[in-house]
């Protein structure tokens, strides 16, 4: 393996990385705008699923040049978790969105919008940093926007405990109980975009830490 340091490696697989991470930031300004500006949902939401599909697609392209390439820019383990991840992270966007449909959500929660909002701030920062991942030289900036996700995330977990202090307040009967529990539902599919964005940061930064 130590031969494979002095080969050419495939430059498709930082091209369509940072192709999954600008897909995964327009699924979370997609996300936003249904949130925030509440109309036409389900046209929004279809936006929304088409985003995923096209994540799902190149999901599949990234695993398809895995199998055909015999040497790869990094450890074929971390492009393997690196994929999953990106595509785990617009899954759980588009499942969020999904279901606000699904349970004919009248008025999402305000703080929905908010932990979408911390989302889309992440994914922007990941659209950012993904074209870098195979320069060693800017390792420093990935650490940076590592940082910056993580700190939105801690703050994804605060609005998401100011839901779960606050679900059932003022719920006495058994409609306004299944409202706030698929609401929670909801909102906890958007904390784990959000827990998600930052797992896809770490392995990021590991991957570069690796490759230094």
């Amino acid at each position: 393996m130590v031969l494979s340091k002095f080969m050419p490696t495939n430059p498709k697989f930082s091209q369509k990385f940072a192709e999954a991470a600008r897909n995964a930031h327009a699924t979370a300004t997609a996300l936003v705008d249904l949130l925030e500006n509440y109309t036409d949902v389900d046209a929004k939401v279809q936006k929304v699923r088409d985003l995923e599909h096209e994540g799902d697609r190149l999901t599949g392209e990234i695993t398809n040049l895995l199998a055909e390439s015999f040497i790869v820019p990094f450890d074929r383990e971390d492009i393997i978790s690196l994929n999953n991840e990106l595509d785990d992270l617009v899954d759980d966007m588009e499942d969020a969105a999904r279901k606000l449909s699904l349970y004919g959500v009248e008025k999402p929660l305000p703080q929905m919008a908010q932990l979408a909002r911390v989302v889309e701030q992440q994914c922007a920062l990941l659209a950012q940093g993904m074209p870098l991942i195979e320069n060693k030289a800017q390792l420093g900036e990935l650490a940076r926007i590592a940082r910056e996700i993580r700190a939105l995330e801690d703050q994804g977990d605060t609005i998401s405990d100011e839901v779960q202090r606050t679900l059932y307040d003022g719920v006495n009967d058994v409609p306004g109980m299944i409202r706030a529990m698929r609401g929670g539902e909801i909102v906890a599919l958007i904390e784990n975009a959000s827990d998600q964005a930052q797992r896809v940061a770490k392995t990021v930064e590991s991957i570069l830490l690796k490759n230094a």
